[in-house]
């Protein structure tokens, strides 16, 4: 069970880093156009600065050919380097290539248990469904998770399940229970998986005991 952060804000990734328990990052280019940032270089500074296992870096292209010139970019740059590509017919031999040379992978976009299949096929590393997007569209992007989790167990096939586009903590705990290796999460959900009104409310009663204790003494 690991959690990666949805995000190019740097400064976002080095507050909650420190909570030790953020084990990679995805990105994409929407991400980084928003911050504004070198997209080369905010890979370098992540592989760099970072004790990751992932650092996901899309590829351009259209052709197999394209997306393996554009990975050329980044393979260099740290062993966290994942080089995230398209799931069509290009980017999976892409993958099969990458997979071939051991440099890990992270095939995207993935709304469907025959898109798992053949990715799976192709030696991904990582296999990202969006679930958000599926229950946009009135299609559970949980159950998804928890058919290529079940296809993965009978088959036996390694790659993991990287659960994308989650919006909120009831999915990202699905996902998990469902048997998402990895879930990726943008700043805002991810510091809610600490929240619960409870919680609040049994801080707050502690809070006023201490307070109780302290003026006796």
């Amino acid at each position: 069970m690991k959690i990666f952060l949805d995000t190019a804000d740097l400064g976002s990734i080095i507050e909650r880093y420190r909570t030790g328990i953020i084990a990679g990052v995805t990105t994409n280019p929407t991400l980084v156009r928003k911050q504004g940032v070198d997209y080369r270089d905010l890979i370098a500074q992540l592989c760099d600065s970072f004790e990751f296992e992932s650092v996901s870096a899309e590829v351009n292209g259209q052709t197999a050919e394209e997306l393996l010139e554009d990975a050329e970019n980044y393979i260099g740059l740290g062993e966290a380097v994942t080089i995230k590509l398209p799931l069509h017919t290009e980017g999976l031999i892409a993958c099969r290539d990458l997979a071939s040379r051991g440099i890990k992978t992270n095939v995207t976009l993935c709304f469907s248990v025959a898109q798992a299949a053949v990715t799976a096929l192709s030696g991904a590393t990582y296999i990202s469904p969006f679930v958000g997007r599926l229950n946009d569209n009135s299609v559970s992007g949980v159950e998804l998770i928890r058919a290529i989790s079940g296809l993965y167990c009978t088959q036996g096939q390694r790659t993991k399940i990287l659960a994308a586009s989650l919006r909120d903590v009831h999915h990202v705990s699905r996902c998990l229970l469902y048997g998402a290796s990895v879930v990726t999460l943008p700043v805002g959900v991810f510091d809610k998986m600490y929240k619960h009104v409870l919680t609040d409310v049994g801080l707050d009663i502690f809070e006023q005991d201490f307070k109780e204790i302290n003026e006796r003494n």
